[in-house]
């Protein structure tokens, strides 16, 4: 049984294996971890009746980390609060440099239960520490499931000290959000998002290039018509791709390579003075 083990990890980690079981996402390290984990997945969330959506959101993830490294093959992706989030195998091109960055629970579990390849490193730190992983020069950053369990000003503060950069992350409606605070009569009560974002507060981050990601189609009446319809005309999570400030205001052609690390990493001490008593579950 794990204990110390944020239980959001264990649920996204959960609803991947049971998407990929029905053929919706190609995960089988998913699979794997569920039957390897000592923890009563059934029991604590239930039969995954939103096992397709997560699949598809995921894979939303997937597709784009794939057109950016077949443009940019050696680039370093790094993973902000990646839990158990085995991504990395999914995508992976045999050139890719992958770096998580997590809490240290997250990182020695990942340590526990995941290999390493020697383009694989684990830093373990805030998200929001950013002075802790800004000398690896990323060429794509990824927020997966990160940035809705922050504040606003947190969310803010994260993004615009970032170095030059592709970005992918994924944020919840300011309706979701407010519905995720009410308390639950049974079964998994997940911690309650914190941002959320309509159109005025999409438009007021600070990134360039904002752009939604759509949500691909699976298989079956679920999976292929009714998770992404409900996702194009509700967008209770929204999946999108932006640069960093830093990135836009480059002079070099790609958003990786530039030498601007110094005056990012002024950015991001400040950021994380100002951030420091935030944290999240992973």
């Amino acid at each position: 049984m794990l204990s110390g083990v944020p239980e959001t990890a264990l649920w996204t980690l959960y609803h991947r294996a049971i998407a990929a079981r029905n053929g919706v996402l190609d995960d089988p390290k998913a699979i794997e971890l569920v039957e390897r984990i000592d923890h009563p997945f059934q029991e604590r969330f239930g039969d995954g009746e939103l096992a397709a959506w997560q699949g598809l959101r995921v894979r939303a993830f997937d597709n784009e980390i794939r057109r950016f490294i077949t443009a940019h093959p050696d680039a370093t992706v790094i993973a902000l609060g990646e839990g158990l989030e085995t991504q990395f195998w999914r995508v992976d091109n045999g050139r890719v440099r992958w770096v998580t960055v997590d809490l240290p629970e997250s990182v020695a579990l990942r340590r526990q239960l995941l290999p390493q390849t020697e383009r694989q490193r684990l830093i373990a730190a805030s998200a929001l520490d950013t002075a802790a992983w800004i000398d690896t020069e990323p060429g794509l950053i990824t927020a997966q499931g990160l940035l809705m369990y922050l504040d606003r000003d947190a969310v803010h503060g994260l993004l615009k000290g970032l170095p030059p950069a592709a970005l992918l992350f994924d944020l919840v409606s300011k309706r979701l959000a407010a519905h995720s605070a009410r308390p639950r009569k049974s079964g998994y009560q997940a911690p309650a998002w914190t941002f959320g974002a309509d159109q005025r507060e999409l438009d007021a981050l600070p990134v360039e290039g904002l752009r939604r990601v759509p949500i691909p189609h699976g298989r079956g009446a679920v999976a292929g018509v009714l998770v992404p319809l409900l996702n194009r005309v509700l967008n209770p999570i929204g999946v999108y791709s932006a640069r960093t400030i830093a990135a836009s205001s480059s002079s070099t052609a790609t958003p990786a390579t530039t030498s601007t690390v110094a005056s990012s990493a002024n950015a991001a001490r400040a950021v994380r003075d100002a951030t420091r008593a935030t944290r999240r579950d992973a």
